[in-house]
């Protein structure tokens, strides 16, 4: 299996997708593609001893910057390392492409140049997301501000599909994100997107989530608009890493504090990884004909090399095809109450 991976996204580029692709060789099994200056790639390499076993590099004299803007970017940009690796998953140069680069790239880029599923206007951004009970998947996270109700039942469908495939849940409970958990609640648009997923085919539907619900892990698949989901993944991250530095500094206290510590070392190491992103890598964007994974822009070695983990597992599990055939088995569903409301 052959892997992309933009080698110049990223805060930590090109160090960290650097080690992350060599745990990923050695851990997985996979090749590694990396994009990126060649000569500095090299360099880097040498200079902290990474092996560059199973790892072959494509050079690219440009790089997609967080300031550019996306679509002009795309357009423009043919050499970067973002446009290269698309090009290369859609003519099958490769199984897969991960980036930690510009987010807003990577979506208009997989939209204009992979493409998406059939019924499919735009890609999703979802992310696994830690929580108290277990991980949840978040999706739209940040690619599609405004939705249509259409467009959540479809969020509903690809979610269940990707938590069926990769996290091996067999029904995963769907919930739609609003500000009660009563069917009256919402926006109009909230209020038809919770009727229409009621009655999708093929996922478990479980109603509206409350914000303050979705930390427990309530539900598999917590459904919302870009806008929506990314407040509710960013209060997510901020609170985590809040209490965490709260839990630390309260230990560090005094000697009462680092006895207490020493208890519960354990539990709390425990904790901190249960809490880590990092663990779960990046976010697929659900929609896209062939697996493209968003790594977090801080992403480490290891949010890298689970990121890599992540795009082996859509490909091993077919993920995109058997999207579609979610995808076709709904659309099917709606011709057939469409041709029945025509008849009545």
């Amino acid at each position: 299996m052959k892997i992309l991976l933009d080698m110049m996204g990223g805060d930590n580029a090109p160090l960290a997708p650097l080690a992350g692709a060599a745990a990923a060789v050695k851990a997985y099994g996979v090749q590694v593609v990396g994009l990126g200056d060649e000569a500095l790639l090299k360099k880097t390499a040498a200079e902290h001893d990474i092996p560059l076993d199973g790892i072959e590099f494509v050079n690219c004299t440009e790089t997609i910057d967080m300031c550019d803007e996306p679509a002009l970017a795309i357009r423009r940009k043919k050499d970067s390392t973002i446009v290269v690796g698309l090009n290369m998953l859609k003519d099958g140069g490769g199984d897969a492409f991960v980036s930690a680069g510009s987010t807003g790239a990577l979506h208009v880029g997989t939209s204009l140049l992979v493409r998406t599923l059939a019924g499919v206007k735009r890609p999703a951004l979802a992310t696994v997301v830690p929580a108290k009970k277990h991980p949840y998947l978040l999706m739209d996270c940040g690619a599609n501000v405004e939705c249509r109700p259409e467009m959540l039942a479809a969020f509903g469908v690809m979610g269940t599909c990707y938590m069926q495939q990769v996290m091996h849940i067999e029904s995963p409970a769907v919930a739609l994100a609003n500000n009660g958990a009563e069917e009256s609640k919402g926006t109009p648009m909230l209020k038809e997107a919770h009727q229409l997923l009621k009655k999708t085919p093929g996922i478990r539907f479980t109603g509206n989530i409350e914000p303050r619900d979705v930390p427990n892990g309530d539900a598999d698949v917590v459904v919302c608009d870009g806008f929506t989901g990314n407040v509710i993944l960013k209060l997510s991250e901020g609170m985590a890493k809040m209490l965490l530095g709260m839990l630390k500094e309260i230990f560090l206290a005094n000697l009462g504090g680092k006895m207490a510590y020493l208890l519960v070392k354990k539990g709390l190491g425990g904790l901190k990884k249960q809490m880590d992103a990092d663990e779960y890598g990046g976010a697929p964007l659900l929609g896209a004909k062939q697996p493209v994974i968003k790594a977090h822009g801080s992403s480490k070695p290891k949010a890298i090399q689970n990121a890599i983990r992540q795009a082996k597992l859509c490909v091993d599990n077919d993920l995109c095809g058997k999207m579609q055939q979610a995808l076709d088995t709904l659309e099917a569903e709606r011709e057939k109450t469409a041709s029945q409301s025509d008849a009545q």
